[in-house]
């Protein structure tokens, strides 16, 4: 298994680790304010996994990351009642079998796109976050991947694409905007990222975002720049 040294070092991969341990110290990622959710909400949990992609850095200038440093994301089939058609972190809903929140997050990503939890450490537990929409209280599982496995949409079903994408093209001003969506008269807005037009938004881009700005690699970018979400 391969090990990395604990001291960080600007631009590998120990760095980058070292940075995500400082800022899951730091407690609750700046988010922003979430609406409530229902004292039935239910438990769920997501795997925020960062690795290194094994042969394609981004070709974004890495100015505060390692271009080999990538993050895996996959997007829900549209067929879904609950965020259908978005990109999301792997993860799902408790059951009664896991021993706590990283075992669900681990379980669910294992489902759902075939990792083997076995080449995962887990970082940190960080803060639940309501997430309205589905009545859930979604807990941040960070994880580092030691020993990358192969990834695929497992169930159709369910999930539709499973992709790694370099941290670096996130953090690229151009990729990112903010995001718009209107509701009952109400405007919401969201940091979003565009990687060559896959777009993400809403929980996911708020948690890649406070996590980003946590770790000190967030690099400036015109939140002026307002794009709609169509549903």
């Amino acid at each position: 298994m391969t090990s990395f040294p604990e001291t960080p070092a600007t631009g590998t991969a120990a760095g980058a680790r070292a940075d995500l341990l400082a800022a899951a110290a730091k407690g609750a990622l700046g988010v922003g304010r979430f609406p409530g959710v229902d004292d039935d909400a239910h438990a769920a949990s997501v795997l925020i996994l960062f690795g290194r992609l094994d042969d394609e850095p981004s070709d974004a200038d890495a100015v505060t990351v390692p271009a080999d440093l990538d993050v895996l994301l996959q997007r829900r089939a549209a067929t879904l009642s609950s965020h259908p058609g978005q990109v999301s972190f792997p993860g799902g809903r408790q059951e009664a079998t896991d021993q706590d929140p990283a075992a669900t997050a681990l379980r669910e990503a294992q489902e759902e796109t075939g990792l083997d939890p076995a080449g995962v450490e887990i970082l940190a537990t960080l803060p639940e976050i309501p997430l309205a929409a589905s009545n859930h209280l979604v807990t941040p599982v960070l994880g580092w991947w030691r020993e990358p496995s192969r990834v695929v949409a497992v169930d159709h079903a369910e999930t539709v694409q499973v992709f790694r994408v370099p941290v670096a093209t996130l953090l690229d001003p151009a990729t990112r905007f903010t995001s718009t969506l209107t509701r009952m008269g109400q405007t919401f807005r969201g940091p979003a990222f565009d990687v060559d037009g896959t777009i993400v938004w809403g929980f996911t881009a708020m948690v890649l975002d406070g996590i980003f700005e946590a770790a000190g690699w967030t690099r400036p970018w015109d939140h002026a720049d307002e794009r709609p979400i169509t549903l």
